[in-house]
């Protein structure tokens, strides 16, 4: 697996993209958001539709073609010089294939965050443009309005990436070593959802594989685990790392399947790392390479995430 190009860090002043490409937005937290990107002195402008509900399915925010066309202008505005999501939820893979994937090519790199269902667009982004992107708190998300640790990680990894090279997670080895790789991942039932579709990536080797999720029961993981076993998806991965399983079974009974999913792939595989639904949530970078040390917890990056 290839490092993937890197997006320029942000400046003071950089014009930064709100969209909502999945699930409807509370107009409170969008509020709020705004606040902290402000805060940061960032000049963030809302896309049209970010507030919209589809008038059918209450689980959207606004029709397919209206989020997509908000996330292609947004993406080919050459005064953007970043596209944050305001939330996750469910919608992605309804609007992602009404994207024109050349026009948003000749835009040029950009920085790109979001997570959850945002997954999909992670794997877009590294299969169609190949393209750098961060996985991290969402603008009108709890975390990033009400966390200071996930504000400030973020933070950093956006205005000042040379000071996070080395993410220390705080986790612990479920399988120990070390190993080197290209980041990659995101929720894992959006992993295994997106399998065979012509935005996913068709292999995680060579990869340092980032997996969490939410609200999931231990057969539907164990499910979306051993789906991307038996599909080879898995083969050649160099290691693993577990974030939050939020709103999930307990984790002393998630634990175990874990590593009777994981452990036979012989790689290293560190759990607890502090990404995805979890309070304080980490910023990961997908597309670039690092080590892994699973014994310390830590992920350290070859380069800064953003140029």
């Amino acid at each position: 697996m290839r490092e993937l190009v890197r997006p320029a860090r942000l400046a003071p002043g950089a014009r930064v993209a709100v969209v909502a490409p999945s699930g409807p937005v509370p107009e409170e937290r969008l509020q709020a958001g705004l606040d902290v990107l402000r805060g940061w002195d960032l000049d963030p402008v809302v896309a049209p539709h970010v507030l919209d509900r589809h008038g059918e399915f209450a689980y959207l925010a606004g029709t397919d073609a209206d989020r997509a066309a908000d996330f292609q202008n947004a993406w080919c505005d050459p005064a953007v010089d970043a596209v944050l999501c305001a939330r996750g939820g469910y919608g992605v893979q309804r609007m992602i294939d009404l994207l024109d994937w050349e026009a948003m090519r000749e835009a040029g790199p950009k920085v790109f965050v979001g997570f959850s269902d945002i997954t999909v667009l992670h794997e877009a982004f590294a299969a169609r443009l190949g393209l750098a992107t961060l996985h991290g708190p969402m603008a009108a998300g709890i975390d990033f309005i009400k966390n200071d640790r996930a504000q400030e990680h973020l933070k950093a990894t956006l205005l000042a990436p040379e000071t996070v090279r080395t993410i220390a997670s705080g986790g612990t080895a479920l399988v120990p070593g070390r190993a080197r790789g290209v980041t990659l991942g995101g929720c894992l039932s959006l992993l295994a959802a997106d399998l065979g579709t012509p935005h996913a990536r068709p292999s995680a080797s060579g990869g340092l594989l980032c997996l969490e999720d939410v609200g999931e029961e231990t057969y539907r993981l164990d499910r979306y685990l051993t789906q991307l076993l038996r599909a080879g998806w898995l083969e050649g991965v160099r290691g693993v790392l577990l974030g939050s399983w939020a709103k999930c079974d307990p984790y002393e009974r998630v634990r175990p399947m874990l590593a009777d999913r994981l452990g036979p792939l012989g790689v290293p595989v560190v759990e607890e790392f502090g990404f995805g639904h979890c309070e304080g949530a980490l910023t990961i970078p997908f597309g670039v390479a690092a080590e892994l040390d699973a014994g310390a917890g830590t992920l350290t990056l070859d380069e800064p995430a953003l140029r």
